[in-house]
């Protein structure tokens, strides 16, 4: 049974899952987006997210808080001066998972994890996109577009005669 379990133990050993994570989450700093299980996924997001905090401030402390998890210099000094700099106006939810399909061998559900400040198409549709409207201020606009050209026929017509 697994009451009280917090995380997802992925069917492997403790060091295993820790090596494995760890891996992960260099690839994903360095490549900025990586094609997983949907579980690995899962738990890959829980354990990157506090290190991705965690590089927004620059500090010695953070930077060995970072490297005793992740163990790569090139990835921290990637981590610290490139991805930082991105993600250093969100206030969380640094990464997005893409469900692509199954996988054929043993039909494990697949995904794509990424970096959302690094997926240069979704930010385009964003950017498009951000007009902001609330439901009351939309029905008041359409309410008003309705009355005015109502308004304006009949003085059109006293116009006209």
């Amino acid at each position: 049974m697994r009451h009280n379990k917090k995380f997802n133990h992925l069917g492997r050993k403790a060091n295993h899952r820790a090596a494995m994570l760890s891996n992960m989450a260099c690839s994903l700093i360095m490549h900025k987006r990586i094609h997983t299980t949907l579980a690995k996924a899962k738990a890959l997001r829980i354990y990157v997210e506090p290190l991705l905090t965690r590089a927004k401030e620059d500090s010695q402390a953070n930077r060995r808080l970072v490297f005793s998890e992740l163990k790569q210099k090139t990835v921290i000094t990637e981590l610290f001066q490139n991805v930082a700099e991105k993600i250093a106006n969100r206030p969380g939810g640094y990464t997005r998972i893409l469900r692509t399909g199954f996988r054929q061998g043993d039909a494990a559900e697949m995904c794509i994890i990424e970096l959302v400040d690094y997926n240069e198409n979704m930010l385009k549709e964003t950017k498009k996109a951000t007009k902001k409207t609330t439901r009351r201020a939309g029905k008041k606009a359409a309410h008003k577009a309705e009355e005015a050209p109502a308004a304006e026929a009949p003085a059109a017509e006293a116009a006209a005669e």
